[in-house]
């Protein structure tokens, strides 16, 4: 796992002060080693985790014939039959790390051979012999790659913080992103909180040459799915031997690995599975909340762990802590995004990368078999809602702002941005086949969307600020693309969801476990916004530029006295706010502070 930056001139040598410093940027996901090349107009910069080939995966990586110039992010996870493939066929390895069989795929077969790599990845990959620079990343978008298409330059970076020392100049601020963030958690689609900087899609690659005129080639879509007819039984016999081949190719790696266990049955296949492939008992963690007592998810994930005899550390956090993991957050997620659950992520990040560089996390089990109840609304109310909003369904809509707060208290721009607040959720929902029916149109919008752009930068984000690595098994393409194929009905019977998952898992966890119901982690951080540090805080939201700027000053005192007068009511909007002070300080004011896990988020407001 790495950072990667770089950029292509029109004219000109690029700048080698600024990929050192935006490889500064990207340190925490690199910590190990770094490194910069240029050649031609263009400029390659590179920070390294150390996973596989430790003493040498240097990179940039050059081909023997000094040909290609490659920086990677991410794993290949059948690196080793790529190389056996690519070797006999007369490629000259000049490291065994598995990034380097990307260059080699695309020598070989172009951006078609794209297709051959599974895994999680962006890189960017120059060649000298036609002068492209060619971007590229991986299928679902569990690695980040941002870039901006200026008239001398096309400068790109793992995280948008790394991008920003390779412009002239920092962009402005997007309205409908920020409205996005306020209204909906976070900014999906192809558009970021800055104008002008742009996400890679999943699944495809830009080709840029001289002009600097991107072409954009899509290797993998989800669209090109197709739905089979199969029994239950079927497709447990399919899915068995799969989720093994792609857990052994995940298992790859030359440093010890562990595994976040939340209690629940995506966590638990993985452990069981987990278990049988390897040589140790498995490093496991879990978090909850002191005072909570045995009815909370540590329970269930220490029921697990003693099953399989795994080394087992429960973290219990104060909500002070949690609160205190705050700036940093912030900082680390880059775009804003309203998520409380990386707050405690980030603490039990903390703790496994005191003695792991690798973590299995079961992000993708809902998306890719149906787990959430939202998958589960009746014929009727399907209709209802197609009938009511023919854009999306209803799917995925409604403010996490009261209405009042949100109209009396946002400023002239900010309510702008707010027209078309779900523009990213209908394009996908109108990508779809008209044969499809709500469950794949519910799942593809998220796996487009919600996951993408929310839940993977939580993983991505979170963990790599202590410079760990989160694999995510359930969105192996192989993986998505069984579940996506399945009937409704083997993914939905009733009122309960991943039907296929509970029947298959069934004999590997212990007694109910298969059963139990999807439970959401909460963040009573309510409990915190309260006394003299909610009115410490009003104040120092007050006089915080960026919300005067966005937003009304009578908004933040109303917010204040919603919160006093109920305890909870304010909550959710009020800790926005304060992300958005903090971006403001990290991105904008002040880009080289690196607040630690431990802070008082009001002495960073200011």
């Amino acid at each position: 796992m790495c950072g990667i930056a770089g950029v292509i001139l029109r004219h000109g040598s690029p700048d080698i002060a600024a990929l050192s410093l935006a490889a500064t940027r990207l340190g925490h996901r690199g910590p190990d080693d770094s490194g910069v090349h240029c050649v031609d107009s263009v400029g390659l910069a590179h920070t390294r985790l150390s996973i596989i080939d430790l003493g040498g995966g240097h990179q940039p990586i050059l081909d023997t014939e000094g040909h290609y110039a490659l920086v990677a992010n991410g794993e290949i996870y059948n690196f080793v039959e790529l190389r056996a493939e690519l070797e006999a066929d007369g490629c000259r390895f000049r490291t065994h790390s598995d990034s380097e069989t990307i260059l080699h795929v695309y020598d070989r077969f172009g951006a078609a051979g794209l297709a051959r790599l599974n895994g999680m990845f962006a890189f960017a990959l120059y060649s000298t012999r036609d002068r492209n620079l060619i971007l590229g990343r991986d299928r679902l978008g569990i690695k980040p790659l941002y870039y901006a298409v200026l008239p001398d330059r096309v400068a790109f970076a793992s995280e948008i913080k790394g991008l920003l020392p390779l412009l002239p100049r920092v962009p402005e601020i997007s309205p409908e992103a920020l409205a996005r963030f306020f209204e909906i958690g976070f900014n999906s689609g192809v558009e970021t909180i800055f104008q002008g900087i742009r996400k890679l899609e999943p699944g495809t690659a830009l080709v840029i040459d001289a002009s600097l005129e991107p072409r954009q080639i899509t290797y993998w879509s989800a669209l090109d799915i197709q739905r089979r007819e199969i029994s239950l039984e079927e497709a447990c016999e399919e899915l068995d031997p799969l989720f093994d081949q792609v857990l052994r190719e995940h298992m790859r790696s030359d440093v010890p690995y562990g595994l976040f266990l939340s209690g629940g049955l995506d966590s638990g296949i993985l452990m069981a599975r987990l278990s049988r492939w390897g040589n140790a008992p498995l490093r496991t963690f879990s978090v909850g909340y002191a005072g909570a007592g045995e009815g909370d998810e540590l329970a269930d994930a220490r029921r697990v762990a003693e099953r399989f005899g795994s080394d087992h550390t429960e973290l219990r956090l104060d909500m002070l802590d949690v609160f205190r993991a705050l700036p940093l957050c912030v900082r680390a997620a880059d775009d804003l995004m309203y998520d409380p659950a990386c707050l405690p992520t980030a603490l039990m990040a903390q703790a496994a990368a005191r003695e792991l560089k690798v973590v299995f996390t079961g992000e993708g089990g809902d998306e890719v078999f149906a787990g959430y109840g939202r998958y589960r609304r009746s014929p009727v109310q399907q209709l209802m809602k197609q009938v009511l909003h023919p854009r999306t369904g209803n799917y995925r809509r409604g403010s996490r702002w009261p209405e009042s707060l949100s109209r009396s208290g946002f400023g002239e721009a900010l309510e702008a941005g707010r027209k078309r607040l779900y523009g990213p959720v209908e394009s996908a929902w109108a990508e779809t086949p008209r044969g499809w029916g709500f469950l794949r149109r519910a799942q593809y919008t998220d796996l487009r969307t919600e996951l993408a752009d929310n839940l993977l930068v939580k993983v991505d984000r979170t963990l790599m600020a202590f410079g760990l690595e989160g694999r995510v098994p359930y969105l192996d393409h192989r993986i998505v693309e069984l579940g996506l194929s399945l009937p409704d009905r083997l993914k939905v019977q009733g009122r309960v969801g991943k039907r296929i998952l509970r029947h298959w898992s069934e004999p590997l966890l212990p007694q109910g476990q298969s059963e139990g119901k999807k439970r959401g982690f909460g963040v009573p951080i309510g409990e915190v916004l309260r006394g003299d540090l909610l009115e410490r805080l009003g104040g120092k939201l007050a006089a915080s530029p960026l919300i005067r700027e966005w937003l009304k000053p009578e908004l933040v005192h109303a917010l204040v006295a919603l919160q006093r007068r109920t305890g909870t009511g304010a909550t959710g909007p009020l800790l926005q706010l304060m992300q958005l002070a903090l971006w403001g300080r990290f991105i904008l004011d002040d880009p080289g502070a690196c607040p630690s896990a431990e802070e008082d988020p009001l002495d960073w407001i200011g």
